[in-house]
């Protein structure tokens, strides 16, 4: 999300930075390429105005004129705005009500609501510690109930079954009861979309909504619509006591005009956003974390917390001991990398966290793509496991027959090997000269890490 949008901002902050004077034309003229780039990213024109409104009044006053950076203190201003429009903080789920706390989500079909009611699930379960059921309302789409029920036994959380046959509200009310009685914390309650907006969806949902009481009400939208997400939200909004918004397809939006739009115009908070497909994409929005990354600054606390979540510890112990010890860094080593790195969102989405990566050419960040790293997980998944323990004797016969296993070419993979002994010779640089030999050598590769910067 926001590659568009951060590319033309990226740009045109990196013009003002380090001017030792910015005079009021020239601060016109950088908030008019501003305007068009929020424009180009689909953002709703109320928004754009009164974002642009309010920058170039802090922006003309002493605040960027008497300052010392002008240039810097004027990027300040526009990522202030930015976290300011988004909502300043990370809004979490208010579970601080008696159980089973209920949540309701709404919104158009083919938003992604039931599989983000699993999302939700499986969040709620492993950050939250809570017990979880999930009942599905959805009369209408009858592969609805059949796909939350086979979610919810992926994420391991409690089902309740419910039939077309029966009515939305009845099937809540059932749901609630159930939910008590097997004490669950939460229970959430995925509804009904149309293809549009319609009296009859409206009133369902109110009677739904009516009918349990839920504590949370959550719209579900997805991002690529733009500011048609935000218009959407809006309605419900006048429907329902929205608590908070849901942006899905957030991996394939390269614009961001939902996001920048839909606190401003609904005045509810973005809670969560859906990165991909699978159950585990799911992410906490941060207003301030994304506005950074907007503007090429990075996100290292999410890059942090990444690590944090998916880095398995006692793999990352033993390799560690393993080089310490002088035992060879090997294929297998190398493949259990590549795959932490791919359940961290791929080489992409840590590049994205990544300070500075905005400023970095744009044929070298289109060479960051996962499809190589995939590529490499494939061949060496061919190999036997002689040949991952000792790669010297992968030679031409051998090269071919991995090749044709893993669907790829031999000169994939020379370059796999080639990769792979610049990542050996850097691991046994770190066994003999610790973190500073590591770093010395990360920094004398220059980025010739797998995925493109080679």
């Amino acid at each position: 999300m926001f590659e568009s949008l951060s590319q033309r901002l990226t740009q045109t902050m990196q013009k003002l930075r380090g001017k030792g004077r910015l005079t009021e034309d020239s601060i016109r003229e950088t908030l008019r390429e501003v305007r068009i780039a929020l424009l180009e990213a689909d953002v709703a024109l109320p928004v754009v105005q009164s974002f642009i409104s309010q920058v170039r009044e802090r922006a003309l006053g002493q605040e960027v004129i008497s300052s010392l950076q002008p240039g810097q203190a004027l990027v300040k201003i526009v990522h202030d705005e930015l976290v300011q429009i988004m909502g300043e903080e990370n809004k979490v789920l208010d579970l601080k009500a008696n159980p089973p706390v209920v949540v309701l989500l709404a919104g158009l079909q083919g938003s992604g609501k039931t599989t983000t009611t699993a999302k939700l699930a499986k969040h709620l379960k492993e950050q939250a510690k809570q017990k979880v059921m999930v009942v599905s309302c959805d009369v209408y789409r009858p592969a609805a109930i059949d796909q939350l029920k086979t979610l919810a036994e992926q994420v391991d959380v409690l089902f309740h079954p419910s039939s077309v046959a029966d009515q939305p509200v009845t099937i809540a009310k059932q749901a609630l009861d159930a939910a008590r009685r097997q004490f669950a914390d939460v229970l959430l309650v995925d509804t009904a979309g149309r293809l549009h907006i319609d009296a009859d969806m409206m009133d369902e949902i109110r009677q739904l909504h009516t009918a349990v009481s839920p504590h949370e009400t959550l719209f579900v939208v997805d991002s690529m619509t733009g500011q048609d997400a935000a218009n959407t939200a809006q309605a419900f909004n006048e429907a329902l006591p929205l608590t908070g918004v849901i942006l899905t397809k957030t991996d394939g939006d390269a614009r961001g005009g939902a996001a920048l739009s839909v606190r401003q115009i609904t005045g509810k908070p973005i809670k969560f956003v859906g990165t991909g497909e699978k159950t585990e994409a799911l992410q906490p929005f941060h207003p301030e974390r994304v506005a950074s990354r907007i503007l090429g600054m990075g996100d290292v606390l999410s890059l942090v917390e990444d690590v944090q979540k998916h880095v398995d510890k006692s793999k990352a112990e033993k390799l560690a001991r393993k080089i310490k010890k002088g035992r060879g860094f090997d294929l297998e080593d190398f493949r259990s990398q590549l795959e932490q790195m791919q359940n961290m969102g791929g080489l992409s989405s840590l590049a994205d966290k990544m300070p500075g990566m905005g400023e970095l050419p744009e044929h070298v960040k289109n060479r960051v793509n996962d499809r190589q790293t995939v590529s490499m997980i494939a061949i060496i998944n061919s190999m036997t496991p002689q040949e991952r323990r000792f790669p010297d004797v992968i030679r031409g016969s051998r090269k071919k027959r991995i090749a044709a296993g893993s669907g790829t070419q031999i000169q994939d993979i020379n370059r796999m090997l080639k990769q792979f002994s610049q990542m050996q010779r850097m691991m046994k640089k770190f066994g003999k000269g610790g973190m500073k030999g590591m770093m010395r050598k990360m920094a004398s590769l220059k980025g010739q890490m797998p995925g493109g910067f080679s």
